[in-house]
């Protein structure tokens, strides 16, 4: 079984949990994501899917040919590949849909990537959280400073990997052990918070079941079936 599902990010938002404590709500749009490419242990030194999200308007011929195989009209908007064990690659094949209520439930715990939002330029003290100087001796201007970087004759030089002032943001982010609190047909609700802006594209990754589940308040989940039974009137 397939693990993971990419979507997009909607909105920051809270909501109540049935003991009363209120906390932070991710709300993530999910949709059924086609399975495009299979990779192998055999043919390509390991064994991983490739799958997409949404439609593209315009593709060019290495996208269209890279998704043939999978028998689509047009090309996803977005491809990300997913690592999968030797039996997953077994009972699946390009064109297989990846279905939301397949993968996610509530008290699922999951892991999320994405492209973290970009800061442009920052100093070592945002950036890395350093401590700064003091302001006594007469160094009142050193307050968010980084300090020493380095020795002087030996070695000369300042070693790789120095911590900084430079672009912060903008990578690749991975948050872990975040839990889903509700589940709908196209919308998912994280608690906590997840990488990127709005609309960004983010990987979730099911890992494990919360042991101490605690459910949203009632109200909360008699609106999502109200936004369920919604959802599938319209589709009739």
């Amino acid at each position: 079984m397939i693990n993971a599902i990419i979507g997009q990010k909607i909105d920051q938002t809270h909501r109540f949990l049935e003991d009363g404590k209120r906390i932070p709500v991710t709300e993530v749009f999910l949709m059924d994501n086609p399975i495009t490419a299979i990779k192998t242990k055999e043919k390509n030194g390991y064994n991983a899917v490739q799958i997409g999200f949404g439609s593209k308007k315009h593709s060019n011929k290495s996208v269209l040919g890279n998704v043939k195989g999978a028998g689509l009209k047009t090309a996803p908007l977005l491809l990300r590949e997913v690592r999968v064990s030797e039996e997953d690659v077994l009972n699946i094949k390009p064109g297989d849909l990846i279905k939301v209520l397949d993968v996610l439930k509530p008290g699922d715990i999951i892991d999320v990537s994405g492209v973290s939002k970009g800061k442009g330029f920052a100093g070592g003290v945002k950036r890395y959280h350093f401590k700064g100087g003091p302001r006594t001796h007469g160094q009142s201007d050193r307050e968010r400073a980084p300090g020493s970087i380095g020795q002087s004759t030996t070695p000369g030089r300042v070693y790789k990997g120095k911590r900084m002032a430079g672009k912060m943001g903008a990578e690749n982010v991975t948050v872990k052990n975040l839990q889903v609190v509700g589940v709908l047909e196209n919308k998912v609700l994280i608690k906590g918070l997840i990488p990127g802006f709005k609309n960004s594209f983010v990987v979730i990754k099911k890992t494990g079941e919360a042991k101490k589940f605690i459910p949203l308040y009632k109200e909360e989940s008699k609106e999502i079936k109200t936004e369920i039974q919604e959802e599938k009137n319209a589709d009739k």
